[in-house]
């Protein structure tokens, strides 16, 4: 998976296409994502005591890894990602549109 923790990404298919995160988990196994704030969900719980109220509990909920796409660092727009070795033998992501690493 070439998207990692952190990352700035734009939804690019679903509910909240066209929008942008920053990544707050990902489930390599599962390759999806969590993107902060985005593909929102809501879960009802019934309250455990008497006299207790129930809540509506909001979370972001993981998104498939081939529905965002990685924000390029200089232009801001979504780009594809690819892996360049350096001089020094160092394996870098590096961004297709302009380039430069990631």
């Amino acid at each position: 998976m070439k998207i990692k923790k952190g990352d700035t990404v734009k939804i690019i298919a679903g509910k909240d296409n066209g929008k942008t995160g920053k990544i707050t988990q990902v489930f390599t196994t599962l390759n999806k994502v969590v993107v902060e704030g985005l593909n929102i969900h809501f879960r009802n719980l019934k309250p455990r005591r008497q006299g207790e109220k129930g809540q509506r509990i909001e979370y972001s909920s993981p998104i498939n890894v081939s529905n965002v796409m990685l924000l390029d660092p200089r232009t801001a727009q979504a780009t594809r990602i690819g892996f360049k070795t350096l001089e020094s033998g160092e394996k870098v992501r590096i961004s297709k549109k302009s380039g430069e690493v990631i």
